[in-house]
């Protein structure tokens, strides 16, 4: 599954462009490297969002098998959230 697509389903961005804006831009790492919105994603990954106001650490635990989006309760089948940590204002200065 793709990155971009992968980030949409199970909800860590909430618009496959938003996504593919932030690969663009270099926000988005796997397995430590930067990553294209085109990057393969498969079980066992990690993924780093380094976004404008956090920085999320995910393992990905499974794949979704449906086209269309996942139940909210569902999303912990397929994430395991390694770390998060908000970004201040004052780190903007």
């Amino acid at each position: 599954m793709r990155l971009d697509k992968f980030l949409k389903v199970t909800m860590l961005i909430k618009r496959r462009s938003v996504a593919n804006e932030a690969a663009d831009e270099g926000f988005i790492y796997v397995n430590g490297r930067k990553a294209k919105a085109s990057t393969k994603i498969k079980v066992g990954d990690k993924i780093l969002l380094d976004m404008w106001n956090y920085k999320k650490e995910v393992f990905v635990k499974a794949l979704p098998e449906t086209k269309g989006g996942i139940p909210k309760k569902d999303v912990d089948k397929y994430i395991e959230v390694l770390s998060y940590e908000p970004k201040h204002t004052d780190d903007f200065i």
